[in-house]
C-alpha cells in the first residue's frame, strides 16, 4: 500500500474529484458522493483520525458556516413560500399583459430562474407552453429556450447557493463578485436571443385585461433581501464585521417577513417548508461541499500546505495551470449536474491555481465558473434539463444541439428548410 503514497498529489486530488462522480453514480446522492470524496482525499493525503476530526469541527462549526447555512435555507423557504402563494402564476399573467411573445418566451423561465427552486424548470414548462397560444413552436424550441433562459442569473444574482458558494470560497465580497460576473450574464442572454430567439415569432403583447397583475408588488420580497443587505453594507458597516453573512441572513430574514406580511402562510404551511428535505438536503450538500475545501486548504502531515505541494508539482511537469482551471470545472459540471456540486468540487482546486494579485484571482473566477456552468448545462443529470425533456417530450440528446432555421440538416445534406419552423430537426431530434 506504501506506492499509493508515491503518487503525486495533484493525481490524489483529481482522483477524490473522479470518486465523488463515480460514488453518485452508484448512490444517487450528491451529499454521499461528496463526503466519499472528502474522506479518500484526507485519508490519501495522510491525515490522521484526530487531524480529520479537528478540521471537520473547525469548519462546520465556525460562525461563517452557521450562517452561510442560514443563508442558503433561508432562500430556499423564501423560493418555496413564494411558489406556494401563487406569486409565480401571477407574474405570468402580468408578464403576459406586457411582453411580445418572443419576450415572454424568455422572460417566463429567467423570472421563474429568479428564485432557485430545484427543478425548478419544471414549474415554468407549462408558463412557456402556454406562452405558445398558436403552436407555432415545436416541442424541441420550447425546451431550449426554457432551459437556457431558467439559468442565465446563475453567474451573479445572490440568492443562488452555487454563487454563495463560490463567493465563500474565493473571500471575494458579494458586491465585487457581482461585478465580475454580470457581463457573462448579459452575454448569455445575447447568446439566447441570437441562437433561439432570433427564430422565434415576434407577437404582440396580450391587451391588458380582469387578470391583469401589478408586476412590481409581486417580487417586492426578492429584491427586499438584496435592498436589506445592501443597506447595511452601507449604513451599517459595522454589522458585516461580526460576519460576512451576517448581512446577508437578515436580508433573507427581512425578504421572508415582507412575504409573510404580503400573502401569510400558515403554521403548517411554515413547518412543512422549514423541515423540507429538500432545503435540509441541500443545506448538507454545502456543509460537506465546504468540508471538502478544508481538506484541500489544509496542512499535510509534515506542515506544509498541500496545494503549495500542487503548485511545485504543476512546476515540475510542466502542466499549465489555465488547463487545470478550465478541465476540472468542466468535468465537475458535466459529472454533478448541479452549481453547488461543481463549484464545491472543484473550486478548492482551481482557487489554489490563481496568478498574484485580485486581477489572477478574479481571471481564474471567471474561467472556473464558467467552465463549470457550460459542463452543467451539457450535463445528462442536470434535473432541470431531465425535467423539461420530459414535460415537451423531447429526447435528451436532441435538446443538447441546436441549428439555425435558416439552415438545417435535411436528408442527411445541408440545404435551406423549406419547412422555415425546423420541425425537420425536431423529427430527427
Amino acid at each position: 500500500m506504501d506506492f499509493l503514497f508515491s503518487f503525486p498529489y495533484l493525481f490524489r486530488i483529481i482522483i477524490s474529484l473522479f470518486a465523488i462522480l463515480v460514488f453518485q453514480k452508484l448512490t444517487k446522492r450528491l451529499d454521499v458522493a461528496l463526503l466519499g470524496g472528502m474522506l479518500l482525499l484526507a485519508v490519501w493525503t495522510g491525515q490522521s483520525a484526530e487531524s480529520i476530526a479537528t478540521i471537520t469541527a473547525d469548519r462546520v462549526l465556525s460562525l461563517d458556516m452557521l450562517f452561510l447555512a442560514f443563508v442558503i435555507a433561508g432562500v430556499i423557504w423564501l423560493s418555496s413560500l413564494m411558489s406556494q402563494a401563487g406569486i409565480m402564476k401571477d407574474l405570468a399573467i402580468s408578464l403576459k399583459a406586457r411582453l411580445s411573445k418572443r419576450a415572454i418566451l424568455a422572460a417566463l423561465p429567467a423570472v421563474v430562474g429568479l428564485l432557485p427552486m430545484p427543478a425548478g424548470a419544471l414549474f415554468s414548462c407549462p408558463l412557456v407552453d402556454d406562452a405558445d397560444t398558436d403552436k407555432e413552436l415545436t416541442p424541441k424550441q420550447k425546451t431550449e429556450i426554457n432551459y437556457w433562459f431558467r439559468h442565465v442569473w446563475e453567474f451573479w444574482w445572490p440568492l443562488y447557493p452555487g454563487m454563495l458558494l463560490a463567493v465563500d470560497m474565493s473571500g471575494v465580497p458579494i458586491w465585487k463578485f457581482v461585478l465580475v460576473m454580470l457581463p457573462l450574464f448579459f452575454a448569455a442572454v445575447l447568446a439566447g436571443y441570437v441562437c433561439l430567439l432570433r427564430f422565434t415569432p415576434q407577437g404582440k403583447a396580450n391587451p391588458k385585461g380582469a387578470d391583469d397583475k401589478s408586476f412590481l408588488p409581486l417580487i417586492v420580497p426578492t429584491p427586499t433581501v438584496i435592498v436589506v443587505y445592501a443597506a447595511i453594507l452601507v449604513l451599517l458597516p459595522s454589522v458585516a464585521r461580526v460576519n460576512r453573512y451576517l448581512p446577508m441572513a437578515i436580508g433573507v430574514a427581512c425578504g421572508l417577513a415582507m412575504l409573510q406580511w404580503q400573502r401569510p402562510a400558515s403554521r403548517a404551511v411554515w413547518i412543512q417548508t422549514v423541515t423540507s428535505m429538500r432545503s435540509l438536503g441541500l443545506v448538507l450538500i454545502i456543509v460537506l461541499a465546504r468540508l471538502y475545501g478544508a481538506f484541500i486548504e489544509a496542512k499535510l502531515p509534515d506542515g506544509t500546505l498541500l496545494m503549495e505541494t500542487v503548485r511545485l508539482e504543476l512546476d515540475h511537469y510542466g502542466i499549465p495551470a489555465l488547463l487545470l482551471v478550465v478541465l476540472i470545472p468542466f468535468i465537475s459540471g458535466l459529472t454533478t449536474g448541479i452549481t453547488v456540486g461543481y463549484i464545491g468540487a472543484s473550486f478548492p482546486v482551481v482557487l489554489s491555481l490563481a496568478g498574484p494579485g485580485a486581477a489572477g484571482l478574479f481571471s481564474t473566477i471567471v474561467i472556473g465558473y464558467t467552465s463549470g456552468f457550460v459542463g452543467m448545462m451539457l450535463s445528462p443529470i442536470h434535473v432541470c434539463l431531465i425535467v423539461t425533456n420530459e414535460y415537451f417530450k423531447t429526447s435528451m440528446a436532441g435538446s443538447l444541439y441546436t441549428s439555425w432555421p435558416g439552415r438545417r440538416r435535411c436528408c442527411w445534406r445541408w440545404r435551406r428548410c423549406t419547412r422555415g419552423c425546423g420541425g425537420c430537426l425536431g423529427e430527427w431530434g
